[in-house]
């Protein structure tokens, strides 16, 4: 008997970066798949609290290295 493939929730990607081209094209790549959507962007760290607060994305990627 084979299971029957059930409906997973898309993963949620918060990016944080002070390069707006940098978002951009990592928004353009998660677009790209089906099964990750960007949560949301934030542009400092200070931006970033406040969005992961707010959407409670799976994963963040962060700029380690912004002003």
């Amino acid at each position: 008997m084979t299971a029957t493939p059930t409906a997973t929730a898309k993963i949620r990607v918060l990016t944080v970066d002070d390069h707006p081209l940098l978002r951009s094209g990592i928004a353009a790549v998660i677009a790209s798949e089906e099964d990750i959507v960007v949560a949301g962007e934030a542009t400092n760290g200070k931006e970033a609290i406040e969005s992961f607060r707010v959407h409670r994305p799976d994963v963040t990627l962060m700029d380690l290295q912004m002003p």
